[in-house]
């Protein structure tokens, strides 16, 4: 009966032994993970894309084309705007000689 008690005791005390050498292990494990110097931690730069030639030129176009109309919608105005003076002159005139024949 003692042979049973006996070895359960050497065993825990095994047990007990290798605990605290995995407390040693892992605390010389952190120990060397603090000593080893860290990697640097810096964002690399993003891959620059290639040039899109198609999306700019798309672009240019659609702000020419753009242009182009604003500029022929201002000559259009400026013309309108011309003729109108040109008529209220022409109105005016006839009115003032009609005005003195009366």
């Amino acid at each position: 009966m003692t042979d049973p008690l006996t070895k359960a005791a050497r065993d825990a005390v095994e047990a007990s032994e290798n605990t605290e050498q995995l407390r040693l292990i892992a605390a010389v494990l952190k120990a060397q993970q603090l000593a080893q110097p860290q990697p640097c931690q810096h964002e690399t730069p993003a891959k620059s894309r290639d040039f899109n030639y198609g999306k700019w030129l798309a672009i240019g176009g659609v702000a020419s084309a753009i242009a182009v109309c604003v500029a022929l919608a201002a000559v259009a105005i400026a013309v309108a705007i011309a003729c109108v003076t040109v008529c209220l002159l022409i109105v005016w005139s006839v009115w003032r000689d009609v005005k003195k024949h009366l």
